[in-house]
């Protein structure tokens, strides 16, 4: 088991390899102007020079996003659950989730910071829009999912909906859930970004667009490479939270 895990990490550490190399060989040897494109080595240089301030604008995005991602749990689950159990919620609330998932989140963020300022919670507001879709849509397909055998079953033992539902159909979605949540915390960590990017005095949102003013494009792709290690980061840790919760899928493929 360890060995395969070994082997499936190094796969990918090979094709980022593979990416800096040809990156840095292309960059130096067409001589490419740093501001227009930076080599690795440049980003490199950059994130050590500016690991402080890297590091203090990751804290504002981190918070912003986690935020958003817990609400879009806890409002998100107990949605889903109502939908996949009344048919008049589903017909009622399905389609004006969808309508509202279709409008660019770039474009409600400026109404956003209007009403909620430009305060962190303008920005956990829009990170929890964000995440709210997936959570929703796989949680509810996840519930509805569960084998009717199951469900015939535990009403031929009298059980209750409550013990239904935790015994049965709340288990049996656990995997879904845990594929929105996937879904949902990268998407939270762009949600945060685009609030950032619109109005705010921190985050590595701020910082990037504060780069760019300056034309300091090693700075700026290093604030996108921190971005990209914070999304990894909460992906992995959605992974760790599904080992403890199931750890029946890791010996079972899924």
């Amino acid at each position: 088991m360890i060995g395969r895990n070994i082997k499936n990490a190094i796969y990918p550490l090979i094709g980022v390899a593979i990416i800096l190399l040809a990156w840095q060989f292309y960059t130096h040897a067409f001589a490419i102007n740093r501001i227009v494109l930076p080599s690795p080595l440049d980003i490199l240089y950059a994130s050590i020079a500016h690991w402080q301030v890297l590091l203090l604008e990751s804290w504002p995005t981190f918070l912003e996003s986690v935020l958003g991602f817990l609400l879009a749990i806890a409002v998100g689950i107990p949605f889903a659950v109502c939908v996949a159990s009344s048919r008049v919620l589903n017909l009622t609330l399905y389609p004006i989730l969808i309508a509202t998932q279709s409008i660019p989140k770039v474009a409600v963020a400026p109404i956003i910071l209007v009403w909620f300022g430009l305060g962190m919670q303008s920005k956990l507001v829009i990170a929890f829009l964000v995440a709210f879709f997936p959570i929703v849509v796989d949680t509810a397909a996840g519930i509805r999912a569960t084998p009717p055998g199951l469900l015939e079953l535990a009403r031929s033992l009298r059980a209750s909906p409550l013990q239904i539902f935790l015994k049965i159909q709340f288990p049996a979605a656990l995997p879904f859930i845990f594929a929105g949540a996937k879904v949902a915390v990268t998407l939270a960590v762009i949600g945060a970004v685009i609030g950032e990017f619109v109005g705010s005095m921190s985050g590595l949102g701020n910082l990037l667009l504060t780069a760019n003013s300056q034309l300091d494009s090693p700075l700026a792709w290093a604030a996108l490479i921190w971005l990209s290690v914070l999304g990894i980061l909460l992906f992995a840790a959605v992974v760790v939270a599904e080992r403890i919760v199931m750890p029946w899928s890791e010996t079972t493929g899924h």
